[in-house]
């Protein structure tokens, strides 16, 4: 498999890295007080019609481009590089992986083609207050009512949840996982904002006391839900490389212009050595992204693994970044008005977001030994 980039995938980032440093995306100073930052959507607007990022996986019937995975994970990488605050990750990621995978042509019919326009927002509630996303440790559950479905429990970490138009839901039913599509107006849902490390991406707290709910697919969703937390997982990988990078680049341009003693920081030895060690791990990070973006495009063991190595090693390699970014940065580095801090948020924040690199690495594990000795993924 090749890791580089075709023309066609190299015009995209481009394009995308164009339009964000166009708009200053990611240079603005940030936000005055310590809730998340808002996103502006007019930008959200532009990516979404002019760009068509919103549909860029979302197929063609449906109002989208049909792109793979390994175009997503560029468009993602450059909107992680600024820390874009806007609900592509939800909606596009979360939201459209789910309702695609599910199969469930009438509900991609219903949703899809509002998502592709940048009419419709939305995302996917599958953690629970544990922390957990494993379909074993649900505690929401699902009920067969008249007419529909009612959900009762608590989904946490909610990426975009305040302010989705569709909310996405999984729990536990008499036939195994279900997930259920309601909308954010319906009885017994309560929003709440969390107050979230990372300054660019708004979580929320979602509340479900007896909702009315539609169910998306039919029967066990535990097997095509695994496909979707696998793409999630390199989507997230792809986003954490162009973190990553970009803290590279801002400690590289800082080492070559702040002089001491007379000379650029970048000349000293512990400096080179912080920046080449950089390198090499960003490198690194990017090939293990671009290489599980295509593998997840078709579910099995061999994407799981491709995903698990991708997880867990661009989670330590952003946040090792963000880290040395600072040290590099000295005294500046540590205050508010710089945007460094914003990135060391949002690498530690995304770490833990999806599963821990701990936790991939005991998947990775136990994916390992299964492919040995021939099983099918867990």
């Amino acid at each position: 498999m090749s890791l580089s980039l075709t023309e066609e995938q190299e015009e995209l980032r481009l394009l995308v890295r164009g339009f964000l440093d166009d708009k200053a995306v990611g240079h603005r100073p940030p936000p005055p007080g310590p809730g998340p930052e808002e996103y502006d959507p007019d930008i959200w607007r532009q990516l979404s019609a002019q760009l068509g990022l919103a549909g860029l996986v979302v197929p063609e019937k449906y109002g989208g481009t049909g792109l793979s995975p390994a175009e997503l994970g560029i468009v993602l990488e450059e909107l992680g590089r600024s820390l874009y605050p806007g609900p592509f990750f939800a909606t596009v990621v979360l939201a459209v992986q789910t309702l695609t995978r599910s199969g469930d042509a009438a509900a991609m019919e219903h949703w899809l083609p509002g998502v592709a326009s940048g009419e419709l927002t939305a995302t996917l509630a599958s953690v629970e207050p544990d922390g957990s996303w494993a379909a074993d440790a649900l505690t929401t559950v699902a009920e067969p009512g008249r007419g529909g479905w009612t959900l009762s429990g608590t989904k946490t970490y909610v990426v975009d949840g305040c302010t989705a138009d569709l909310l996405l839901v999984t729990a536990r039913c008499a036939d195994g996982v279900g997930v259920f599509a309601l909308p954010p107006d319906s009885p017994g849902l309560t929003r709440t904002p969390l107050d979230a490390l990372d300054l660019t991406r708004p979580l929320a707290r979602i509340r479900l006391d007896g909702t009315p709910a539609r169910r998306i697919g039919d029967g066990d969703a535990s097997g095509w839900l695994a496909g979707v937390y696998d793409l999630v997982r390199a989507a997230v990988s792809a986003e954490q490389v162009g973190g990553a990078a970009e803290c590279l680049d801002m400690a590289v341009a800082h080492a070559t212009t702040r002089e001491q003693f007379g000379r650029p920081i970048g000349s000293f030895q512990a400096i080179k050595h912080k920046c080449a060690e950089l390198l090499v791990e960003v490198e690194c990070a990017r090939s293990a992204a671009r290489f599980a973006g295509p593998a997840v495009a078709t579910p099995g063991t061999e994407a799981s693994i491709a995903a698990a190595v991708a997880r867990s090693y661009c989670s330590q390699a952003f946040t090792h970044a963000a880290k040395e970014n600072i040290q590099i940065h000295g005294g500046i580095g540590f205050t508010w008005e710089h945007r460094a801090h914003l990135y060391l948020r949002r690498a530690k924040s995304s770490e833990l977001l999806f599963g821990t690199p701990r936790e991939e690495r005991a998947r990775l594990t136990r994916l390992t030994r299964l492919t040995e000795a021939g099983g099918t993924r867990p």
